[in-house]
Protein backbone atom coordinates (compact mmCIF):
# COMPACT_ATOMS: atom_id res chain seq x y z
CA UNK A 1 0.00 0.00 0.00
CA UNK A 2 1.21 3.49 -0.82
CA UNK A 3 -0.16 6.82 0.33
CA UNK A 4 0.08 10.23 -1.28
CA UNK A 5 -0.78 13.82 -0.44
CA UNK A 6 -1.18 16.72 -2.82
CA UNK A 7 0.15 20.13 -1.86
CA UNK A 8 -2.56 22.80 -1.85
CA UNK A 9 -0.07 25.64 -1.37
CA UNK A 10 -1.25 28.60 -3.50
CA UNK A 11 2.43 29.38 -4.18
CA UNK A 12 3.22 25.82 -5.25
CA UNK A 13 4.57 26.71 -8.70
CA UNK A 14 6.79 29.53 -7.48
CA UNK A 15 8.21 27.57 -4.54
CA UNK A 16 8.93 24.41 -6.54
CA UNK A 17 10.57 26.46 -9.29
CA UNK A 18 12.64 28.39 -6.74
CA UNK A 19 13.91 25.38 -4.75
CA UNK A 20 14.57 23.15 -7.75
CA UNK A 21 16.35 26.04 -9.43
CA UNK A 22 18.69 26.23 -6.43
CA UNK A 23 19.43 22.51 -6.74
CA UNK A 24 20.02 22.46 -10.49
CA UNK A 25 21.83 25.80 -10.79
CA UNK A 26 23.11 26.96 -7.40
CA UNK A 27 24.27 30.59 -7.20
CA UNK A 28 27.96 31.17 -7.75
CA UNK A 29 30.05 31.91 -4.66
CA UNK A 30 27.21 30.75 -2.41
CA UNK A 31 26.31 27.57 -0.52
CA UNK A 32 22.94 25.82 -0.58
CA UNK A 33 21.96 24.17 2.71
CA UNK A 34 18.88 22.03 3.32
CA UNK A 35 17.79 22.59 6.91
CA UNK A 36 15.30 20.80 9.14
CA UNK A 37 14.90 19.01 12.45
CA UNK A 38 14.16 15.36 13.20
CA UNK A 39 12.19 15.57 16.43
CA UNK A 40 11.12 13.07 19.08
CA UNK A 41 13.94 10.60 18.44
CA UNK A 42 13.45 8.03 21.17
CA UNK A 43 16.28 6.61 23.24
CA UNK A 44 15.03 3.02 23.35
CA UNK A 45 16.92 0.34 25.20
CA UNK A 46 16.07 -3.34 24.60
CA UNK A 47 15.50 -5.36 27.75
CA UNK A 48 18.07 -7.91 26.59
CA UNK A 49 21.11 -7.63 24.32
CA UNK A 50 20.44 -8.03 20.60
CA UNK A 51 21.72 -11.22 19.00
CA UNK A 52 23.72 -10.53 15.81
CA UNK A 53 23.12 -12.15 12.45
CA UNK A 54 24.59 -15.59 11.88
CA UNK A 55 24.57 -17.88 8.86
CA UNK A 56 20.94 -18.83 8.34
CA UNK A 57 19.69 -16.63 11.20
CA UNK A 58 18.52 -12.99 11.16
CA UNK A 59 19.40 -10.44 13.81
CA UNK A 60 17.20 -11.06 16.84
CA UNK A 61 15.96 -8.71 19.52
CA UNK A 62 13.37 -8.67 22.27
CA UNK A 63 10.00 -7.14 21.47
CA UNK A 64 9.96 -5.04 24.65
CA UNK A 65 12.11 -2.06 25.52
CA UNK A 66 12.66 0.74 28.01
CA UNK A 67 12.13 4.40 27.10
CA UNK A 68 14.81 6.81 28.27
CA UNK A 69 13.54 10.08 26.79
CA UNK A 70 13.79 11.84 23.44
CA UNK A 71 16.12 14.09 21.50
CA UNK A 72 15.79 16.41 18.51
CA UNK A 73 18.38 16.44 15.74
CA UNK A 74 18.84 19.72 13.87
CA UNK A 75 20.74 19.30 10.60
CA UNK A 76 21.96 21.40 7.67
CA UNK A 77 22.94 19.40 4.58
CA UNK A 78 25.33 21.08 2.13
CA UNK A 79 24.14 19.64 -1.17
CA UNK A 80 27.37 20.34 -3.08
CA UNK A 81 29.42 18.13 -0.78
CA UNK A 82 26.96 16.15 1.34
CA UNK A 83 28.57 17.53 4.51
CA UNK A 84 26.21 17.81 7.48
CA UNK A 85 26.25 20.34 10.30
CA UNK A 86 24.21 18.89 13.14
CA UNK A 87 23.17 19.51 16.74
CA UNK A 88 21.18 17.46 19.25
CA UNK A 89 18.87 19.42 21.52
CA UNK A 90 16.24 18.42 24.09
CA UNK A 91 13.40 20.39 22.43
CA UNK A 92 12.53 21.90 19.07
CA UNK A 93 11.24 25.38 19.87
CA UNK A 94 12.29 28.57 18.13
CA UNK A 95 15.00 29.06 20.77
CA UNK A 96 16.72 25.82 19.77
CA UNK A 97 16.26 26.54 16.07
CA UNK A 98 17.74 30.00 16.44
CA UNK A 99 20.71 28.59 18.34
CA UNK A 100 21.24 26.14 15.49
CA UNK A 101 21.15 28.94 12.90
CA UNK A 102 23.90 30.67 14.85
CA UNK A 103 25.88 27.41 14.81
CA UNK A 104 25.48 27.27 11.03
CA UNK A 105 26.69 30.88 10.83
CA UNK A 106 29.84 29.92 12.73
CA UNK A 107 30.38 26.87 10.52
CA UNK A 108 30.16 29.10 7.41
CA UNK A 109 31.52 32.44 8.66
CA UNK A 110 31.82 34.32 5.36
CA UNK A 111 29.82 32.71 2.56
CA UNK A 112 26.40 33.63 1.25
CA UNK A 113 24.01 30.92 2.43
CA UNK A 114 20.76 29.81 0.81
CA UNK A 115 18.63 27.79 3.24
CA UNK A 116 15.91 25.43 2.02
CA UNK A 117 13.37 24.97 4.84
CA UNK A 118 9.80 23.84 5.34
CA UNK A 119 6.91 25.88 6.73
CA UNK A 120 7.10 24.67 10.34
CA UNK A 121 5.97 27.50 12.63
CA UNK A 122 9.28 27.45 14.53
CA UNK A 123 11.06 28.54 11.35
CA UNK A 124 8.90 31.66 11.00
CA UNK A 125 8.69 33.18 14.48
CA UNK A 126 9.35 36.89 14.97
CA UNK A 127 12.62 36.12 16.74
CA UNK A 128 13.89 34.02 13.83
CA UNK A 129 12.76 36.57 11.23
CA UNK A 130 14.48 39.37 13.14
CA UNK A 131 17.75 37.44 13.32
CA UNK A 132 17.61 36.65 9.59
CA UNK A 133 17.02 40.31 8.80
CA UNK A 134 20.13 41.17 10.81
CA UNK A 135 22.13 38.56 8.91
CA UNK A 136 21.43 39.35 5.24
CA UNK A 137 23.87 36.74 3.91
CA UNK A 138 21.21 34.17 4.88
CA UNK A 139 18.57 33.71 2.17
CA UNK A 140 15.59 31.49 3.02
CA UNK A 141 13.68 29.44 0.44
CA UNK A 142 10.53 27.75 1.74
CA UNK A 143 9.27 24.49 0.29
CA UNK A 144 5.53 24.21 -0.46
CA UNK A 145 3.28 22.91 2.29
CA UNK A 146 2.97 19.10 2.37
CA UNK A 147 6.13 18.76 0.26
CA UNK A 148 8.85 17.61 2.64
CA UNK A 149 10.20 15.41 -0.18
CA UNK A 150 11.51 18.60 -1.79
CA UNK A 151 13.98 19.12 1.06
CA UNK A 152 17.05 16.94 0.49
CA UNK A 153 17.93 16.78 4.18
CA UNK A 154 14.92 14.47 4.53
CA UNK A 155 16.83 11.95 2.42
CA UNK A 156 19.73 12.17 4.85
CA UNK A 157 17.36 11.79 7.81
CA UNK A 158 16.23 8.52 6.24
CA UNK A 159 19.85 7.37 6.00
CA UNK A 160 20.71 8.08 9.64
CA UNK A 161 17.42 6.52 10.75
CA UNK A 162 18.15 3.25 8.93
CA UNK A 163 21.87 3.06 9.67
CA UNK A 164 22.20 4.43 13.20
CA UNK A 165 18.91 4.94 15.03
CA UNK A 166 16.33 2.31 14.13
CA UNK A 167 18.52 -0.67 14.96
CA UNK A 168 20.27 0.95 17.90
CA UNK A 169 19.86 0.33 21.61
CA UNK A 170 20.41 3.39 23.82
CA UNK A 171 20.65 3.42 27.58
CA UNK A 172 20.08 7.18 27.84
CA UNK A 173 19.49 10.31 25.80
CA UNK A 174 23.18 11.12 26.32
CA UNK A 175 24.06 7.78 24.74
CA UNK A 176 21.68 8.42 21.83
CA UNK A 177 23.15 11.88 21.20
CA UNK A 178 26.69 10.48 21.30
CA UNK A 179 25.79 7.86 18.69
CA UNK A 180 24.22 10.52 16.46
CA UNK A 181 27.28 12.76 16.71
CA UNK A 182 29.57 9.81 15.96
CA UNK A 183 27.50 8.97 12.88
CA UNK A 184 27.68 12.59 11.65
CA UNK A 185 31.46 12.65 12.12
CA UNK A 186 31.85 9.40 10.20
CA UNK A 187 29.43 10.56 7.53
CA UNK A 188 31.34 13.79 6.92
CA UNK A 189 34.52 11.81 6.31
CA UNK A 190 32.87 9.95 3.44
CA UNK A 191 30.25 12.52 2.38
CA UNK A 192 29.19 12.81 -1.25
CA UNK A 193 27.13 15.39 -3.15
CA UNK A 194 23.35 15.11 -3.17
CA UNK A 195 22.34 15.52 -6.82
CA UNK A 196 18.82 16.58 -7.83
CA UNK A 197 17.90 15.53 -11.37
CA UNK A 198 14.22 16.26 -12.10
CA UNK A 199 13.38 19.75 -13.44
CA UNK A 200 10.56 21.80 -11.96
CA UNK A 201 8.22 21.48 -14.95
CA UNK A 202 8.21 17.69 -14.71
CA UNK A 203 7.43 17.85 -11.00
CA UNK A 204 4.60 20.33 -11.52
CA UNK A 205 3.13 18.27 -14.37
CA UNK A 206 3.06 15.20 -12.14
CA UNK A 207 1.63 17.19 -9.24
CA UNK A 208 -1.26 18.40 -11.39
CA UNK A 209 -3.05 15.07 -11.19
CA UNK A 210 -6.60 14.48 -12.34
CA UNK A 211 -9.28 13.76 -9.73
CA UNK A 212 -9.23 10.15 -8.48
CA UNK A 213 -13.03 9.90 -8.53
CA UNK A 214 -15.64 10.90 -11.08
CA UNK A 215 -18.54 10.86 -8.64
CA UNK A 216 -20.57 14.00 -8.30
CA UNK A 217 -20.54 14.15 -4.51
Amino acid sequence: METFKFSTDPELVGKVTDVVGLYLAPPEDAIVLCVDEKSQIQALDRTAPMLPMQPGLPERRTHDYKRHGTSTLFAALEIATGKVTGACKPRHRHQEFLAFLKQVARAYPEQELHLVMDNYATHKTAEVRTWLERNPRFHVHFTPTSASWLNLVEVWFGIIERQAIHRGSFGSVKDLNAKIRAFINGWNERAHPFVWTKPADEILTKANRQPTSNTGH
